[in-house]
């Protein structure tokens, strides 16, 4: 990701606004509220023919001690060094700022190519108050309307002109992986150790990310995108607005994602609500890993392991194909197993079993218990092949499909799971009148 264009500036200026118009999706949290993004949101821009990488970040406010203030100038400051491009966005509607002052005087010291960006000039009269925004002495100033899109594509001609063409980003077909769970399991900081930098901020406040931050990892011979996700509870502990579109993000992440990467916290277990976020990624065919975290503070023995994982299995059933391991992330504790077996999970959703293979092992284990008859009836399955789609489907060939029930398919889905390795993968089967 050589080709980056980070969008910068104090709090409530639109920054998000435009990201969205830029990758042409709802992607980040909007609201009147300032504050609203905290880390760094990545996506991908097409314009004329050229691919690059815009960043989101959230306000800069200068010399704030508040907690998140400063960690979101950590995080603009690393998107700054990152960039090639900035796009200094700042408000026509109230004007220059002291705010806007202080944070032309940091872009000066990165010595990066930057656009000032004059947002809401949705008027005549509002363009030409842009051009006090000369007085930064920055450069050019190019006045759009983020919400409507007016003026950005004059923006975008001379934003490319700055890029270069070799290091374009080509978005690629790569696994993406998503971490989910309630709030304060430790999904950002998972990230961030996984990454070795302050990727997501972490605090111990409940609520912390609110965006679903995706990012790439290349190391180890390893090659995937992650999202980090909002912690999702229970619709009727949602109160706030933002909170209620982080959750709506999270789900869209679920929806998108090859393989989900649950994380339970040790010391609650495996409470409803996440038994309701493994459900939903039972519906939508993805893949599971449940990655239960903070096991340094579980006093344990020999045996306390496969306790644990039996209770958890036992409040999934009938879900028991979904493996669970046991982690520390403060402690780097498994954090790379973890990875691998997520990335065996995926190479599972999208095994092909040839049809010899499938019907040498099932039919005669479908000899030795073939399926109870009915009113008198013998079903015969006389022939089994995987159908051609995303997530593992077979088609079981016979006499009587209707007359099949549902602990026989339970029975075959089992069999198949023996004889061809489909762990953390759910498996549909049809039955079909030969």
């Amino acid at each position: 990701m050589s080709n980056i264009v980070a969008i910068v500036g104090r709090p409530n200026v639109g920054k998000s606004t435009l990201f969205n118009r830029l990758v042409e999706k709802r992607q980040a949290i909007m609201d009147n509220e300032s504050g609203v993004t905290r880390d760094r949101h990545y996506g991908t821009v097409d314009w004329t023919g050229r691919n690059f990488t815009v960043i989101d970040t959230g306000g800069y406010v200068v010399g704030s001690e508040d907690v998140f203030e400063s960690a979101i100038r950590d995080q603009v400051q690393i998107a700054v060094h990152e960039a090639r491009v900035i796009l200094f966005m700042v408000d026509c509607d109230t004007g220059l700022t002291d705010l806007d002052k202080d944070f032309a005087k940091v872009l000066r010291i990165s010595q990066k190519p930057v656009l000032i960006v004059a947002n809401k000039a949705d008027t005549a009269d509002r363009s030409y108050m842009a051009g006090e925004f000369y007085s930064l002495g920055l450069g050019e100033v190019y006045p759009i309307a983020a919400a409507s899109g007016s003026g950005t594509g004059d923006l975008l001609d001379e934003v490319v002109k700055l890029l270069d063409p070799a290091e374009d980003v080509r978005p690629e077909g790569v696994p993406k992986l998503t971490i989910l769970g309630r709030p304060n399991v430790g999904k950002s900081s998972f990230l961030n150790t996984l990454l070795g930098e302050d990727r997501a901020i972490v605090t111990d406040v409940a609520g912390t990310t609110r965006d679903s931050i995706d990012t790439r990892y290349n190391l180890f011979g390893k090659d995937f995108v992650i999202t980090d996700t909002a912690g999702i509870r229970k619709k009727s502990k949602v109160k706030e607005n933002i909170e209620f579109y982080s959750v709506l993000r999270s789900i869209k992440a679920l929806e998108e994602s090859d393989v989900c990467l649950m994380m339970l916290d040790a010391q609650q277990g495996l409470e409803s609500q996440d038994q309701n976020i493994i459900g939903l990624a039972h519906r939508h065919q993805k893949g599971v890993v449940i990655m239960v975290n903070k096991w340094d503070l579980i006093s344990k023995d020999s045996k306390t392991m496969e306790q644990y994982r039996q209770q958890i299995l036992a409040k999934l059933a009938p879900l028991d194909y979904i493996p669970i391991i046991f982690t520390s992330v403060i402690n780097k504790q498994r954090i790379f197993q973890v990875l691998e077996l997520a990335l065996q999970v995926y190479e599972n959703r999208n095994k092909r079993v040839a049809t010899s293979a499938l019907n040498d092992k099932l039919l005669p284990e479908i000899q030795r218990r073939p399926p109870p008859s009915i009113k008198g009836k013998y079903i015969k399955i006389k022939y089994i092949t995987q159908l051609p789609t995303q997530t593992p489907t077979f088609a079981f060939f016979c006499n009587l499909p209707q007359y099949i029930k549902e602990p026989y398919k339970r029975f075959l889905e089992h069999k198949l799971r023996n004889h061809f390795d489909f762990t953390g993968v759910p498996i549909r089967l049809f039955f079909r009148k030969k």
